[in-house]
This record gives C-alpha cells, structure tokens and sequence, in this order.
C-alpha cells in the first residue's frame, strides 16, 4: 500500500509539475519598434521650427494590443534623450516625434528642442523601454539620402 501511495504521489506531482513548467501565454505578435528616421530636414539647416520638425523618426506598434510608452525613451548616439508622457500607441498605429516644438496629439510627439538631434550623415536611434531594456536600435551611414527605413 506505501509503495502504491508513494508512486501515485509521484505521478501526481510530475503531472503538477508539468503544469508549471507550461510556457507563458504568448506575447502579442509583432512589435514596438523603430520603423523610419528622417534625419536630413528639407531645404536649408535654419533651425526654424518647421525645419526642426522636417526631422523625425517613426515609431511603429505592430502587435495586437495598444502599448503604452509613458517613459520609454528615444534617443541617438550622443544620447539627446526624449522620454515618451502617458502616450498609448494603438495597435497597429504608428506615432511621428518631431524635434521641434508643437502640440502632441495621437499622431505626433514633439521633443520640444531648438537645435536639430539627428545627424545628417550618420547616427543611431535607440528605443528603451522605462525598465531601460532596449526594445530596438537603427543605425544610417549616408549622406545621399535623406531617412532611413528601419
């Protein structure tokens, strides 16, 4: 009878235990990632508040679920550093931050500088979460073109 009890504990324990070594649910597919920079504005670098804001770079939510970026941050290679409010990016949404200064609405962000951040020939774009977990860099080498898919 031990032996019976003792084996049927067995089970029952290897059985409890593979319940708890089931992998997590999914996460949502797809991402928050970097999706484009534009780094070289239109026209003349003359730090006027629309050639500011003619610099940019896209951030893409292709997961199933709104994600909110309330301190995440996006910054470059000599670390100008923009930290997201309480914004929420829908799913499948996209959110444009600007350099310049304007009005933050559900499409664009605004970093609210004077002075241009991305490089015109070369620089990197890092995206953090608020734990500073990188979630995605994207990097350009290139004075032929104007921005950069990521």
């Amino acid at each position: 009878m031990l032996r019976t009890r003792t084996a049927a504990a067995a089970v029952t324990t290897a059985a409890f235990a593979g319940l708890l070594a089931l992998p997590a649910p999914a996460q949502a597919a797809g991402s928050v990632h970097l999706y484009k920079i534009y780094y070289d504005s239109p026209g003349t670098d003359s730090r006027t508040n629309a050639s500011l804001n003619g610099e940019y770079v896209i951030v893409r939510n292709t997961t199933t679920a709104a994600v909110n970026l309330r301190g995440w941050t996006l910054t470059d290679a000599s670390n100008h550093k923009y930290t997201f409010g309480n914004f929420t990016l829908g799913k499948g949404k996209t959110v444009t931050i600007r350099t310049g200064k304007g009005t933050n609405t559900a499409a664009n962000l605004y970093q609210q500088r004077a002075a241009y951040v991305w490089n015109n020939d070369r620089d990197t774009a890092t995206l953090k979460r608020s734990n500073g977990t990188r979630v995605d860099t994207c990097s350009y080498n290139s004075t032929r073109v104007d921005s950069v898919t990521c």
